[in-house]
């Protein structure tokens, strides 16, 4: 891939980008949130979600900071000083630099947080190359890549249906499924419900799209009132947010939940009751051919598993620091197998953090004078990771035993003299002392035992897609680029070179 530079602009820079604290602001809007029969006052402020806001807070905070600023962001071809995510790439190395970008705020959150602003910027950085596609709605896609780019927005998506009556025909849930019930001048009105709205109490927008197994239920001349892409503003009025439990909230201390405490994204579903959706915000309307196109189109899925991957090459780096301290607290760190394992969890990091590099190095073209990562390898990396957590926590689960469940209660139970010598005799580990062990185990416990840690297995394991269908992808896209017909051929030459009689090359023997 030749190595074309941004195109070079004479507009004048423009640096609106978001700070924590006007991010903090930004999202207080009245928006309609739900959490234990009540509606959320100040999202920022709430308990079940206020650790987390400021977390994301801190990745704007960065955006301004000296050290990282020149990292971290770029001015893109309008001029605009964005997050070097949030635009798209030309060449090689500015996709590099976009990586390298994203994992400079994913290691801020150890690679917790999955959908930070960084994650629909994936599909956002492409909107002004890719506008044409949306007409007679370009301009709209245009205008909203200026507006996410210019301040750095945190956008969510919802692309799946309610797990009801998938098994028929999309038409038929009108009162489940998001639809528009009519339109105006000024806009269309819509209902029905999408999920899973990951971090959507804390984000600007919503990027309202079916996904592909919804997309290819739908029928021309049936479906056309839930073939739908828009954004929606979250504090728009007839849309809820309706989540669920709030592990930061659970958390007992950042001492006992260190990582549930602060960066816990709490998905939501979201409900439509008669929202009004203006025209400008508006990208496919009543077009079941662009509501099942886009998606491939856009350059998503090549860019978004560029983020997810270097999100978990750092999650998987933090996971390693975390077996081999958990080891050493135990004594078992120069045992041969607990170094194997460590050396096999080493071995994975590296593996997700060579496919980044890969998507980076060898793009392919996306739409106008982009490139994104090449689609074989975006596939590729969408399999392996889904897979990778759960090994990760059958390692911790075999080498550490028991381990982690040998602490106290509570911090508190640290606070108690009369339980001091028994804990500090007791719980003292291999060079340790009790305290140090019981924070380290604590730790330990929330990213790979507690309820928190079992949403993220949950989330590794899914938040790509169906399993099959992800294999099913692979084999698909083998075949239309020719991968297929490659593979076949190499076996083809093979069989060529022999038959009944031996070898047909006259410098091999035969027999």
């Amino acid at each position: 891939m030749s190595e074309k530079q941004t195109p070079p602009t004479k507009a004048k820079l423009t640096n609106h980008l978001l700070t924590g604290e006007s991010f903090l602001e930004s999202i207080r809007d009245g928006r309609e949130i739900w959490y234990d029969g009540e509606r959320v006052k100040d999202v920022t402020r709430h308990p079940a979600f206020r650790n987390s806001a400021r977390s994301v807070a801190r990745l704007y905070d960065r955006l301004h900071d000296p050290e990282f600023a020149q990292v971290l962001t770029r001015p893109d071809k309008y001029g605009i000083v964005t997050h070097k995510f949030f635009c798209p790439s030309y060449s090689a190395g500015e996709l590099l630099e976009a990586r390298d970008a994203i994992a400079v705020w994913q290691r801020m959150s150890f690679g917790w947080m999955g959908r930070t602003p960084d994650y629909k910027a994936a599909f956002m950085a492409q909107l002004a190359e890719g506008a044409d596609f949306y007409h007679p709605n370009g301009g709209n896609a245009l205008n909203w890549y200026k507006k996410v780019a210019s301040q750095a927005l945190f956008l969510n998506h919802v692309l799946v249906d309610p797990p009801v009556d998938r098994d028929q025909p999309h038409h038929h849930g009108t009162d489940v499924f998001v639809n528009v019930t009519h339109d105006d001048d000024k806009g269309m009105y819509v209902s029905g419900a999408k999920m899973v709205a990951t971090g959507s109490a804390l984000t600007h927008a919503t990027f309202v799209a079916p996904n592909s197994g919804s997309a290819a239920r739908m029928e021309t001349g049936k479906d056309e009132a839930f073939a739908l892409v828009f954004f929606v503003d979250m504090d728009t009025p007839g849309m809820k947010l309706v989540s669920r439990p709030s592990y930061e909230m659970k958390a007992a201390s950042p001492f006992d939940a260190p990582l549930a405490s602060r960066f816990d994204e709490n998905d939501a579903v979201l409900i439509f009751h008669n929202a009004f959706i203006p025209w400008e915000n508006v990208l496919v309307y009543r077009d079941v051919d662009k509501a099942k196109g886009f998606y491939a189109s856009s350059g998503f899925f090549n860019r978004y598993n560029l983020q997810s991957a270097t999100r978990l090459s750092v999650k998987l780096e933090f996971a390693c620091g975390l077996l081999m301290k958990g080891t050493q607290a135990t004594g078992t760190a120069s045992f041969r197998g607990v170094q194997t394992a460590v050396g096999e969890l080493v071995g994975m990091s590296q593996l997700v953090w060579a496919l980044t590099t890969a998507m980076a190095l060898d793009p392919e073209p996306g739409v106008g004078d982009s490139v994104v990562p090449r689609l074989q390898t975006a596939a590729a990396a969408r399999i392996y990771m889904t897979d990778v957590w759960q090994k990760v926590r059958q390692i911790f689960e075999e080498i550490l035993a028991g381990a982690p469940i040998v602490t106290v209660s509570s911090h508190r139970d640290l606070q108690t003299p009369d339980l001091d010598p028994v804990i500090e005799r007791y719980f003292r580990g291999t060079g340790l002392t009790a305290h140090e062990r019981i924070k380290l185990f604590k730790l330990i416990w929330d990213a790979l035992y507690s309820e928190f840690a079992g949403r993220h297995a949950l989330y590794e394991k899914n938040y790509a897609g169906n399993h099959d269908q992800q294999r099913l992808d692979a084999l698909r896209w083998a075949d239309l680029r020719g991968d297929s017909r490659r593979y076949e051929e190499m076996v083809e030459q093979c069989l060529s070179d022999y038959d009944l009689n031996g070898w047909h090359a006259k410098d091999l023997y035969s027999g």
